[in-house]
C-alpha cells in the first residue's frame, strides 16, 4: 500500500531525517520519500503490519504535525 502524509514543520535535512527515521522504525514500512518544499511524505507499507494512524503518531512524536 501507499499513502501520503501531509507534514507541517519540516524545514531542513535534519527534519527530513527525523521523520524518515521514525517511519522506518515501524515494522511494515518499506520506503519513505519526503518532499520538504511541499511537506508531502510518500510512504510504502504493509497494511497487515502497520496503520496510517501509527505512522501519524510516529511523526507527531518527533514534534511535527500531520494534517489530514
Amino acid at each position: 500500500m501507499n499513502t501520503t502524509l501531509n507534514v507541517k514543520g519540516m524545514t531542513c535535512g535534519h527534519c527530513k531525517k527525523a521523520v524518515e527515521g521514525a517511519l522506518h522504525e515501524l515494522n511494515g514500512v518499506t520506503s519513505v520519500e519526503i518532499d520538504l518544499s511541499s511537506g508531502k511524505v510518500e510512504v510504502t507499507y504493509d497494511e497487515a503490519k502497520v496503520t496510517v494512524k501509527e505512522m501519524n503518531e510516529a511523526v507527531e512524536d518527533q514534534g511535527y504535525d500531520v494534517v489530514a
